[in-house]
């Protein structure tokens, strides 16, 4: 059940409107890494969730995403539909003045429809816990990217807040992921196959800016085992019985 309270969870002040900016705040409104997502990715989530405990915690954020939502709405809206001379740079853009009627919409700030895509939603809790890492990753970057097209200061203060809460929620989602006692790489149910699982294919040719000899940890060491791409071994297979 949800229940509105008719105040932000964080009060929006916008000294000078810019509807240049606005639309790039319906990013983060009608986004594939917005505040819409997040709430319908948490939500369904914590439905299709049986675990009382991490179902909680879906529920939870993503119910507070709600919020974002409304707050990333007021401060989009208020630099959507200016008065005095900024009015007039709202008007000569379609997508404000005819679209969004100077207000939000579900569409992002290319104007591209909001879609169900945007969602990761497997059915596994732990993959579906990493998915949601990785999100509130994403939208901290673009919060910060957001913050640096601003030179208005109550709107840097609301973006700035609404970063924070994005580490807050890596960090409950990484909590939660921790608590399952997975390995990192325990993925499903089905074990990987034995040998082929450490088996790294060197797929590059020629020596590139780093040479056709550069390692990484990835592909050395341990159990790694770096091996012929088995395309190239193919090619060269069947170059040689053409000899």
């Amino acid at each position: 059940m949800y229940h509105h309270i008719k105040k932000l969870m964080y009060t929006v002040r916008v000294g000078t409107p810019d509807p240049r900016f606005g639309r790039m705040l319906l990013e983060q409104f009608g986004g594939a890494n917005g505040e819409l997502a997040a709430a319908m990715q948490y939500s369904i989530q914590g439905i299709n969730c049986d675990d009382p405990a991490r179902k909680d915690l879906l529920m939870d954020i993503g119910t507070e995403e709600l919020s974002h939502l409304e707050v990333i709405g007021t401060l989009a809206r208020a630099h959507l539909r200016p008065t005095g001379s900024a009015r007039e740079a709202a008007e000569a853009d379609p997508l404000i003045a005819i679209c969004g009627g100077g207000g939000v919409n579900l569409f992002n700030s290319q104007g591209n429809p909001w879609t169900a895509d945007y969602l990761k939603i497997t059915g596994e809790l732990d993959v579906d816990l990493r998915s949601n890492i990785a999100a509130e990753a994403r939208a901290k970057i673009v919060y910060e990217r957001l913050i640096n097209f601003t030179d208005d200061a109550g709107t840097k203060e609301a973006l700035q807040f609404l970063m924070t809460r994005e580490i807050t929620h890596m960090k409950a989602f990484m909590a939660a992921l921790d608590s399952m006692g997975k390995p990192p790489l325990e993925v499903g149910k089905i074990p990987p196959s034995p040998g082929v699982v450490d088996q790294f294919f060197n797929d590059s040719t020629g020596q590139g800016d780093a040479g056709s000899e550069f390692r990484g940890p990835w592909n050395q060491g341990g159990s790694w085992q770096l091996v012929e791409s088995p395309a190239f071994k193919e090619l060269r297979d069947k170059s040689g019985a053409r000899q």
